[in-house]
């Protein structure tokens, strides 16, 4: 084919691949097999790979992310995006439609869901997706387009070239990916979302868009804020239009003369909240005529012609029968409260988070009490409030671990039980995965997923284990080849001559990072010697708090780890430092690193001042000799410039490395 031909080849086949993408998210219709689909689009991919020089922004290709960003640049609104004012109940109603209708004659009403998720606006122009950004303070919002664009169901380019249009709508996390990504982050020992809403939030926000990709947003479009080349009435006119247009639009709006069939409505929409795949926190009322909206006005708030009525959570009163207490990939002791099946949000629920003792204290739960339960945010479960004491006394936690017997700690400043020893069953995937990462044993080729294969074949229980496997072992498991197999166990060899700072951080001790790790190893030299150190020991290290001295004491003491650290030793891991400096042309000084440099990464510099006999912190202070500052130097560089600190570039701290 000639350049026409390939041009003419590759802008077919991206109508194809958005025609078929489109039935699939949006319609919920599919017309091709997902092999026939995948074809389409992978022959694409290689003639777009081919000829970069018809690249296309737009191309569906693009949606699975393309390169980071440091910052977010801010977008003017021009015409705000507002917010609705709140009603919680029946006679709210009536009043809104009293106020109405002393201004407006015969209004029509528009009902809607409400999806609980952040707000958004997608401009268009000559037909095609130019920019989207956030809703902000409803006058400034951030440019998000890139992570926009990973939105399947966001079309990209529109059947009709109507010269600018501009909708608004709401990115929301579907249910079951918000399961998924919690399972993920859990796994990984993340702090996982609270709720779907937050977990939206969090990943259009995301700095990298090959992130926001992977966490499976989607979106509806409720309104049309601009719009240039059509005329348009009424709003649900303007949604009849959307939809035409390939957007999703808020599913399931109807249209009403009176108020009682909007009542109707909301009821009915609340009853069904609890089967929906997604999560809504109410429905929104809007006067359907856009002269009318605009013969109503607005006060300094909100706009008169529309209400969001707010569903209340929904309670049961049930008996609580028991506490399970299972153990978290961070060693976090979780209670579980068991109870008599009750109904909310439309399912049926048995069991709820009980957090931690104080929460259980806080409340007197006790087992055989009457418990009131409601679903946060109509998702997870939760304990409100005792209705009725049986006058047993609150439920206490146990203070052994459930799943491997060792003694559960509780940290100062924490409200969690935790396990401390680092052979724990429960904690095994969280523990292997740390350890084989880039900055702890640095194993490369044991990412999270090889690790589950591992130890879903029983083949590792313990981070020692993993030094005794062979190619024979792991080059039958599922994608798992032989040459794959025996670049593992290089690497898993390669690994046994890391730093005694690098076993330190690998074990996962809480409260220790790279940082505490290097200090603790450059302190005692011999793994043997930190193993006999005391508490006062380990405290008398600049840099190192109370806290921390104590949660390396504890980790090391417990009888687990010392067995794992043992075993370790057996299996050929180096248990010496060997990262002390080697030069002293930075000796006595301290150094504090912001903002991002041009050639070296902040762990780079740090082990280069260290090698030459400086320190590193992580706060100013009077004691800092020179703070290093890149692009986008915060709060850091103001406090060295207030307190008069030398503040120098990564060429001159170069220089000082040279003498």
């Amino acid at each position: 084919m000639d350049r026409e031909q390939v041009k003419k080849k590759i802008q077919e086949l991206r109508e194809l691949v958005e025609y078929h993408g489109h039935r699939y998210y949006v319609l919920d219709d599919p017309q091709l097999e997902d092999y026939e689909y995948d074809q389409l689009y992978h022959q694409l991919l290689e003639l777009e790979e081919a000829f970069p020089e018809f690249e296309d922004p737009n191309s569906p290709t693009q949606r699975v992310g393309g390169k980071g960003y440091t910052t977010f640049e801010p977008v003017i609104h021009t015409i705000q995006m507002g917010s609705l004012q709140d009603v919680f109940d029946l006679d709210e109603l009536d009043a809104f439609d009293r106020r109405v209708r002393d201004r407006v004659e015969n209004p029509r009403y528009v009902v809607e869901s409400k999806i609980d998720g952040l707000s958004v606006s997608l401009e268009y122009r000559d037909g095609v997706f130019f920019r989207g950004s956030t809703r902000g303070d409803g006058y400034t919002g951030e440019d998000v387009t890139a992570n926009l664009r990973t939105i399947r169901s966001i079309p990209l380019k529109l059947p009709q070239p109507l010269p600018y249009l501009e909708v608004r709508g709401e990115v929301y996390m579907p249910r079951q990916s918000f399961e998924r990504v919690v399972a993920a982050q859990e796994n990984a020992g993340e702090q996982p979302f609270k709720n779907p809403r937050n977990a939206a939030a969090g990943s259009l926000r995301q700095k990298d868009s090959k992130i926001t990709a992977t966490r499976g947003l989607d979106v509806f479009v409720f309104n049309i804020q601009q719009i240039q080349g059509v005329e348009l009435s009424g709003h649900k006119e303007g949604l009849d239009f959307l939809k035409e247009l390939g957007f999703p639009v808020s599913p399931g709006y109807e249209i009403f003369d009176r108020i009682e069939g909007v009542k109707q409505r909301i009821q009915s929409i609340g009853e069904s909240r609890g089967n929906l795949s997604y999560d809504i926190d109410g429905a929104v009322v809007k006067v359907d005529d856009l002269t009318q909206r605009e013969a109503l006005g607005a006060t300094s708030k909100f706009p008169r012609w529309a209400v969001a009525y707010k569903y209340p959570p929904e309670e049961k009163v049930t008996v609580l029968r028991s506490v399970e207490v299972k153990v978290g990939r961070t060693g976090a002791l979780t209670p579980t409260a068991v109870f008599d099946p009750i109904t909310l949000a439309g399912t049926t629920v048995t069991r709820a988070v009980l957090h931690n003792q104080d929460y259980i204290d806080q409340k007197k739960i006790a087992i055989g009490d009457e418990i009131i339960v409601r679903k946060a945010g109509d998702i997870i479960p939760e304990v409100v409030e005792v209705a009725r004491h049986l006058g047993n006394e609150p439920y206490r936690l146990p203070d052994t671990c459930p799943s491997c017997g060792a003694h559960a700690v509780r940290e100062a400043g924490e409200a969690v039980l935790r396990c401390p020893n680092a052979e724990c069953p429960a904690q095994l995937l969280r523990n292997l995965t740390h350890y084989a990462s880039r900055d702890a044993m640095d194993i490369e080729g044991l990412g999270p997923a090889v690790v589950e294969l591992l130890v879903e074949n029983g083949l590792v229980q313990s981070p020692a284990d993993l030094y005794y496997k062979t190619v024979e072992e792991i080059h039958p498991l599922e994608r798992m080849g032989k040459r794959s197999a025996e670049n593992l166990i290089a690497a898993i060899a390669a690994s046994r001559q890391r730093d005694l700072s690098n076993l330190i951080f690998a074990l996962g001790i809480r409260g220790i990072g790279q940082r505490g790790a290097q200090l603790l190893a450059q302190r005692f030299g011999h793994m043997d010697t930190l193993l006999a150190a005391t508490p006062q020991e380990i405290a008398s290290i600049d840099g190192f708090g109370e806290i921390m001295a104590q949660s390396a004491f504890a980790f090391f003491a417990e009888e687990g780890n010392r067995h794992l650290i043992g075993r370790l030793r057996e299996a050929g891991v180096n248990m010496k430092c060997t990262s002390q400096p080697t030069g002293s042309t930075l000796a006595g000084m301290t150094f504090v690193l912001t903002g991002t440099l041009p050639t070296l990464g902040r762990s780079e510099a740090s082990k280069m001042i260290e090698a030459a006999g400086g320190k590193i912190s992580s706060s100013v202070s009077k004691k800092t000799s020179y703070v290093v500052a890149g692009e986008e130097a915060g709060s850091k560089l103001t406090k060295a410039q207030s307190l008069g600190i030398p503040i120098i570039d990564e060429a001159e701290l170069l220089r000082m490395l040279e003498g």
